[in-house]
């Protein structure tokens, strides 16, 4: 017998059978080798999966399964020696069809012995794995891809953890967020991340046991770096599970967020810092409401010592600057807030400009200004809150009056062009250096040449000015050839056609003295300065230095008019408005709150309260002569 012909089989009716089961089987290709490897025998499967047929192959080697390349290097005899060795051998790699296409094989030869020992040939089955091996490869590449990702996001620390918290996976994220190279975490627990306060507290094993529970735990709270620096960190833990619903184990996000963390400690700070200002603004108009209606009250009386009148005249101006150093100071923590609303309507520049002149005027007079004004004879109109362009103009008077020496020249001049409206407050003082001219606009900053002004600021006049004139659509700039060569502060904004509202009658009101008034204040002084300024006026004036007193007197006395302070012991202002209310003959009554609190919001809180008017201390006696003849 030929060592490379396989010994024939006897045609028993086991072995017909047998060889029509294998005939049959159409998904593996079965076939025999010689011991040198001549290919013997060939199913209907082998025909099937490598496209020939048995004439054709039948006495070929089975090395023309084979890539070029394996057939070089002896893969097919390496296989078949093992087989030998071992008795059978498993090997998966890509073969060749008759056409020269590939596919993915797993194939099995096992070593064929006849009863003495001798090796009588092999058999191979062949399986065509290529489109399970497509799968694992296009999983293959998307973990990879995956794992590509995860590695290179430096926004986020990703990490992995083994069931019992030990670091198993580190991306580049974590790296950098939290210090450690790879090689110096893996294999440590994750609790070094913690405060030495969370560890003793068991907070890393808590939230694994309740990833563990509920799958998923989230946490924000201080984390620790390799350099022992801490950050604010978001944290998302989620539990791994296989098929099986074991527990393999789990997915760390980790985000820093200490630059919010900062933001929302800011936001804080000055809602904090707000509710403060308005605290300390209430508290120093408290004092100032009485002494401003003392200097009310002594520019009712005549004084016929000049010493007397110029102290008279210093309180007042002072009082004025101190007042508006107040409203500057809460303005601008309205408007880092966002809390400023503007009430926009059809506005006349001229009239703004006249209202602000004489606002600043006891400052203008006192340090022997000239002003003169410039305004073009036809009315001009602006969409904007008269009361905050007023504002805007009396902070770029004021502070021209401060920068320029006594005796000096400011001039105010409005002109328009191009449906723009230009107000430009020009002075001849100390002037700014080009340097400066976009610096004096920030917050707490002050011109400073070497010589103070003799009346100092708290440096928000202009950053005020600037904010207000945004908010209206327009701009804001300085302009200056120099130190000691005078400022020009203009503002620019849309001019409007004012709206025709034809002729208005305004029915005359009687505004003769001797009203009925009452003054609810628990400050004595001012209730009593208050009281005192009223009646010079020709009011008849009680006084109350609580709501219940104020009911008791309301009852008696059934005031036209009632000047109601808010914060009071025991009852307060708006209980007592209500209480007020209920007594005969008070429903008609104008109550006007008198208060520390001047924010749009507390007025509108009044209004909606139910009262008349709302004056904000120190008033001044021009409003409130204007609310009690209204009343």
């Amino acid at each position: 017998m030929s060592p490379d012909r396989t010994p024939v089989i006897p045609d028993t009716p086991v072995e017909h059978r047998f060889q029509q089961l294998i005939e049959a089987v159409v998904d593996y290709g079965i076939f025999i080798l010689s011991p040198g490897g001549i290919i013997t025998s060939w199913n209907s499967g082998a025909e099937k999966l490598k496209g020939y047929t048995r004439a054709e192959i039948l006495g070929q080697h089975f090395s023309v399964f084979y890539e070029p390349e394996a057939v070089a290097r002896g893969w097919p005899q390496y296989e078949l020696q093992q087989a030998i060795a071992l008795g059978r051998f498993e090997d998966e790699g890509w073969r060749l069809r008759k056409d020269g296409s590939r596919f993915w094989a797993n194939v099995i030869i096992t070593a064929v012995k006849d009863d003495s020992g001798q090796l009588s040939g092999f058999t191979k089955i062949t399986r065509d794995l290529t489109e399970r091996r497509s799968h694992e490869e296009a999983l293959r590449l998307s973990e990879e891809r995956f794992r590509l990702l995860v590695q290179d996001v430096r926004d986020y620390g990703i990490f992995m953890l083994d069931p019992d918290g030990i670091v198993r996976g580190w991306n580049a994220g974590a790296q950098a967020m939290k210090g450690y190279a790879a090689h110096e975490i893996i294999g440590r627990h994750f609790s070094t991340f913690y405060t030495p306060d969370d560890q003793r507290s068991g907070k890393p094993a808590r939230e694994l046991e309740i990833a563990t529970d509920v799958g998923r735990v989230e946490d924000e709270g201080w984390r620790v770096r390799k350099d022992g620096t801490v950050f604010w960190a978001n944290v998302i833990i989620t539990a791994l599970r296989n098929k099986q619903g074991e527990l393999v184990g789990f997915g760390k996000v980790t985000r820093d967020m200490t630059e919010r963390r900062k933001l929302q400690d800011l936001e804080m700070s000055s809602r904090r810092m707000n509710e403060f200002l308005a605290m300390l603004a209430h508290e120093l108009r408290n004092p100032l409401a009485p002494i401003r209606n003392s200097v009310s009250v002594m520019q009712l009386q005549p004084i016929e010592n000049p010493a007397l009148q110029k102290c008279r005249d210093i309180i007042d101006r002072q009082l004025t600057h101190m007042t508006r150093l107040v409203d500057d100071l809460l303005d601008i923590g309205r408007l880092t807030t966002g809390k400023i609303k503007l009430r926009l309507e059809p506005t006349s520049l001229a009239d703004v400009v006249s209202r602000s002149v004489e606002t600043v005027r006891p400052l203008l007079e006192a340090r022997c200004h000239t002003i003169t004004i410039e305004v073009p004879p036809e009315p001009v109109y602006l969409s904007a809150d008269s009361t905050r362009l007023a504002q805007v103009l009396q902070n770029l008077l004021v502070n021209s009056a401060r920068y320029t020496a006594e005796g000096g020249e400011i001039g105010i001049k409005v002109e328009v062009d191009g449906g723009f409206a230009t107000t430009s407050v020009t002075d001849n003082g100390r002037g700014i250096a080009s340097g400066e001219l976009d610096a004096i606009f920030e917050l707490f900053r002050q011109g400073d040449n070497g010589k103070l002004p003799d009346e100092s600021g708290l440096g928000i006049g202009l950053t005020l000015a600037r904010s207000l004139v945004e908010l209206h659509g327009g701009v804001l700039d300085a302009r200056s050839e120099g130190p000691g060569k005078g400022s020009t502060f203009e503002f620019r904004l849309p001019a409007v056609m004012p709206e025709d509202r034809g002729p208005r009658t305004v029915a005359a009101k009687d505004t003769s003295p001797g009203r009925r008034v009452l003054v609810v204040d628990d400050n004595r002084d001012a209730a009593d300065s208050s009281s005192d300024m009223l009646r010079l006026l020709g009011h008849r004036v009680e006084t109350a230095y609580d709501g219940e007193q104020a009911l008791v007197l309301a009852a008696r006395f059934t005031p036209e008019v009632v000047l109601l302070d808010l914060s009071m012991p025991g009852i307060d202002g708006f209980e007592t408005l209500r209480a007020l209310r209920t007594l005969p003959g008070m429903v008609s009554s104008c109550v006007i709150a008198m208060t520390g609190y001047g924010s749009q919001d507390d007025t509108r809180r009044t209004h909606d309260a139910g009262f008349d008017g709302h004056l904000t201390k120190p008033v001044a006696l021009a409003d409130l002569v204007t609310l009690i003849e209204r009343g």
